[in-house]
């Protein structure tokens, strides 16, 4: 990866609102964002950006027939240098390994610690 490529993050989340304040805190940790509604959507992205993609932020809930507990365990399959956080407001009784989970409502100040976790 050339030094000058910005580490890129997946954002999959069907709540537009939410996918831009995820989308926000992100680019303010000098992250390239791509967004994506549905996880399939985001499984063809996964393949477009595996050079840069260090990231991928995952609504277990989403628009489509898959979801973002299926897509976490397609990027953990694939992607194993990617870290994966899932977050739902429904607790989730199994995730796949390796997978960071966060609790909705999250704070804003979580996901920058996490992103800035990953970038280090």
């Amino acid at each position: 990866m050339g030094q000058f490529l910005k580490l890129t993050a997946l954002i999959v989340e069907d709540d537009q609102d939410q996918r831009a304040l995820v989308g926000a805190l992100l680019e303010e940790c000098d992250m390239r964002v791509v967004e994506c509604e549905t996880a399939e959507a985001a499984a063809i992205a996964m393949e477009l950006l595996r050079d840069t993609l260090v990231m991928i932020f995952v609504d277990m809930n989403l628009a489509g027939r898959m979801t973002g507990v299926e897509l976490a365990q397609i990027a953990r399959e694939n992607l194993p240098h990617v870290s994966v956080i899932l977050t739902s407001g429904a607790h989730v009784p199994k995730i796949p390994a390796d997978t960071v989970f966060m609790q909705k409502p999250w704070r804003a100040l979580d996901v920058l610690r996490v992103a800035e976790s990953i970038r280090h």
